[in-house]
């Protein structure tokens, strides 16, 4: 639900705190919500930026970040019933109950960043801009942020 705040937040931060900027986080999960509006609203309020993950080795950086702090994450109903059955069956578990909740999210994190790719590019490409995982590496300060966004626009103003 605070996905639709941002407008409000994006005033509060320039009325409050005098900030002409508000980014706005919202991780992969995004693509999970079935929040009709929702993504329409984010669009009319600020800009759409996709990461694209471009190599291998970037991709599995990602995935050991993950790895080595897993956070809990929200899946799909019909990807999670999938996945966990699966993952019962390889552990050879009887019960969700009986796992150990960190280690599934180890195991399930790669599945569920690649399942999440097509929806990441379908938003990106009807609300956002791209940049990629390599390009943003290189950020090291507003300035870089505020051209890396801007060749992203004039990217997309090319196709």
């Amino acid at each position: 639900r605070a996905m639709y705040d941002v407008p409000e937040f994006i005033r509060k931060a320039h009325q409050i705190y005098g900030y002409s900027h508000f980014v706005n986080d919202v991780g992969g999960s995004l693509c999970e919500l079935d929040e009709p509006g929702l993504i329409d609203l984010l669009a009319q309020h600020s800009l759409i930026l996709y990461i694209k993950v471009t190599t291998a080795a970037e991709e599995q950086k990602l995935i050991d970040r993950a790895k080595s702090d897993p956070k809990p994450l929200y899946y799909r109903p019909e990807f999670l019933q999938s996945r966990l059955a699966t993952y019962l069956q390889e552990q050879r578990l009887d019960y969700a109950a009986e796992m150990e909740p960190d280690d599934f999210i180890r195991w399930v994190f790669p599945r569920l960043f690649r399942s999440r790719i097509p929806r990441y590019e379908a938003i990106a490409g009807q609300y956002g801009y791209t940049v990629t995982s390599e390009e943003v590496a290189r950020v090291r300060h507003e300035g870089d942020f505020n051209q890396l966004v801007a060749k992203a626009i004039a990217r997309r103003q090319e196709d």
